[in-house]
């Protein structure tokens, strides 16, 4: 079965994202997700920036994360996402691909939103991304 993604991002990897064995170190990959997420938000019309002078705050609570095969220096990929509410936390469906379409990560990224240090139910969230979910 296909999955359905509604933003995606191409990123090229570069010379400090490797280790000695001349592969992405599996860390780097959280960076790409969280990247990912970051520039979703911002296409959805909602900045980091922007939220936290609101006195929102986004903030992890779960990462799931599937490594599968792995990238290497200079390699060409696309992170893509698709986003569902459950309650209070917003899910990520998360997964990047190489430029061949083979599966490098899958993940399901889950986070909560504070407002002014207190969690809340996200509204604030679910009214931006209410074209989305």
């Amino acid at each position: 079965m296909d999955k359905k993604y509604i933003f995606q991002l191409e990123m090229k990897v570069r010379d400090y994202e490797v280790d000695s064995e001349g592969i992405v170190n599996n860390a780097i990959y959280l960076h790409y997700l969280e990247h990912t997420r970051h520039e979703f938000c911002e296409w959805a019309g909602l900045s980091f920036r922007a939220m936290h002078e609101q006195g929102i705050d986004p903030v992890l609570n779960k990462v799931e994360i599937t490594y599968k095969t792995p990238l290497r220096l200079g390699e060409r990929f696309v992170s893509k996402l698709n986003i569902t509410r459950n309650g209070a936390r917003f899910v990520f469906i998360q997964d990047i691909y190489n430029m061949q379409g083979q599966p490098v990560v899958t993940s399901k990224v889950s986070c909560v939103a504070t407002r002014n240090g207190r969690l809340t139910r996200g509204d604030e969230l679910a009214e931006a991304f209410k074209n989305y979910l």
